[in-house]
């Protein structure tokens, strides 16, 4: 016998038994006559390397695995990758910028070459790092959600959606990066606190001598602003009702509307409405039918809109348009103020709130089942508290906007003919098809149709990960997807919980009418040791 070592030597043990573990094939499932424990992996960024957040996730997964095995079931523990379309293309575009490349000079096939090539020479990392750690994953099923399979289902779901009445395209609100050039979704908009400026603008009375001054941290956009608005009970505004202002430095002349909305303890009581430019302007904006006037191009310069300041950077903007209101005599003061900005996750360039054309797939019915199944523990959450956050989400639901202004991604199936008209396929030649059927005087030809330049958002292919790793969506009776599905466990972290888990149970539900998963169970988040979060 050979002594037991003094201390534990982590290469000589643990390569040597993974080896063993992978050369025997012991991870490996198919079905059988055992009962089945199924386990998908919350699919990491293909950009990423293993974090802390990662160990944590991976640890309690690998466990519930092991622990199933051992009771004699057949344990399958499903992993892959994201192609996490933001981050994954704004590498891409460094990567080509230190090469002296831009990709607006390269057509999208070009820049699709560039982003394969990138992934298939750092997408791996991730997995094998987890194989150093131990996952007992069965690594013959590993999926990516763009690859062949995963890809038409995904389209194949928004065409059905779509057929249903569900996905519709329109004007909204969204969340845009002015770095990346696309909209995000909530879930990629991280909120810092920053070191700001509350700014006070007289905006003088029409045809008297009175002003009201407005506070703002964003005096730039006063170039869009179409109203200025007070609470309907604030006697300090009462005698305005019925009068206009003049807007300083432009000279538009606005209304003064009255709202409940405004709090009348924030600033002044007095708000600027820029219905273009913020979520909540926008709301008032329709509710007292004001006009919108978009002041930004894609990249944050101002636009025409912007007058004398029109091509500026809309920082530098700020700086300029502030000196301007000062000269006029038009500023009453300038306050320290302490906000949290909208940064890009992926980007960190400061978000801009902005009306645009968008895909969006109407949410609210689809999500009152997948409400009542967390509701009567069909699904159980472990901690059960998280049970309320998720009521709060499903109770709000927005329409979930889809489409995103990329290049790598599930480019969207819908195609434009010259009469303006829109039709959605899942090739070119059924878009044609239908472009035909419909229009049947018009001899419409392949070259006809302009396919949709947006590809869909990232978890519009992970709200399937359960069924379509098991080609689920293409083939509903294939013999993995009744074998494995629904899986049994789901280990995450509660920050995704609407965007991510609520998600995958609308999808369950839409195309399996069965529960994806059993058992959610929410994680810790890393922080440092000042509290803040290190990671997922």
């Amino acid at each position: 016998m050979s002594e037991i070592a003094t201390k534990y030597e982590p290469k000589l043990i643990e390569d040597k038994w993974y080896k063993e573990w992978m050369d025997k094939n012991l991870f490996h499932s198919e079905p059988d006559e055992r009962e089945p424990y199924c386990i998908v992996i919350p699919p990491p960024n293909v950009t990423g390397i293993l974090h802390m957040g990662h160990m944590l996730n991976n640890t309690i997964q690998d466990v519930l695995v092991r622990r199933a095995r051992m009771e004699g079931k057949n344990a399958c523990w499903v992993p892959g990758t994201d192609h996490a379309s933001i981050a994954t293309e704004a590498k891409v575009v460094a990567k080509l910028r230190e090469e002296g490349i831009e990709k607006k000079d390269l057509t999208r096939e070009e820049f699709l070459e560039h982003a394969w090539e990138w992934k298939e020479k750092h997408g791996g990392i991730i997995l094998e790092q987890l194989k150093k750690l131990g996952a007992s994953c069965d690594w013959e099923r590993t999926r990516f959600t763009m690859e062949e399979a995963l890809y038409e289902s995904v389209i194949d779901v928004f065409c059905d959606l779509y057929n249903k009445g569900l996905i519709y395209r329109g004007i909204r609100m969204v969340n845009w990066d002015p770095q990346a050039l696309t909209a995000l979704s909530d879930e990629e908009v991280i909120f810092k606190e920053q070191n700001s400026k509350l700014y006070y603008l007289k905006y003088k009375i029409e045809g008297e001598d009175e002003f009201v001054i407005v506070a703002t941290t964003r005096p730039e956009t006063i170039l869009g602003d179409t109203a200025v608005c007070v609470h309907p009970e604030d006697k300090r505004y009462s005698h305005l009702k019925g009068k206009n202002v003049i807007i300083p430095i432009i000279n538009r002349v606005v209304p003064i509307i009255f709202d409940e909305y405004v709090d009348k303890e924030f600033g002044t009581g007095a708000l600027k409405i820029t219905p273009a430019h913020d979520i909540n302007d926008y709301t008032l904006g329709l509710k007292h039918k004001l006009d919108s006037i978009d002041i930004f191009n894609d990249n944050g310069t101002l636009n025409e809109h912007g007058l004398q300041y029109s091509g500026m950077d809309r920082f530098a903007c700020r700086k300029k348009i502030c000196k301007d209101i000062e000269e006029a005599d038009l500023m009453h003061k300038i306050e320290d103020y302490i906000n949290k900005i909208g940064c890009s996750e992926r980007t960190d360039a400061i978000i801009e709130p902005k009306l645009s054309v968008q895909w969006f797939l109407k949410m609210e019915d689809l999500a009152k089942p997948a409400l009542e199944l967390v509701e009567n523990d069909t699904i159980k959450f472990h901690p059960a508290k998280f049970k309320n956050t998720y009521r709060h989400w499903m109770e709000n639901v927005k329409d979930w906007c889809i489409s995103r202004q990329l290049w790598w991604g599930q480019r969207i199936p819908a195609y434009y003919l010259p009469n303006r008209e829109i039709v959605v396929g899942k090739t070119k030649e059924e878009a044609l098809k239908l472009a035909q059927d419909k229009f049947p005087n018009q001899n419409y030809t392949i070259n006809d149709l302009k396919q949709d330049e947006d590809v869909l958002d990232t978890w519009f292919s992970s709200w399937l990960w359960p069924i379509s790793v098991f080609d689920g969506i293409r083939y509903p009776d294939n013999k993995d997807i009744k074998y494995y599905y629904p899986t049994n466990d789901l280990v995450t972290a509660p920050e995704i919980l609407f965007f991510w888990v609520a998600r995958m149970i609308i999808a369950g539900e839409e195309y399996r009418n069965e529960i994806p998963f059993k058992n959610v169970y929410l994680t810790g988040i890393v922080r440092d040791k000042l509290g803040r979060k290190m990671s997922k």
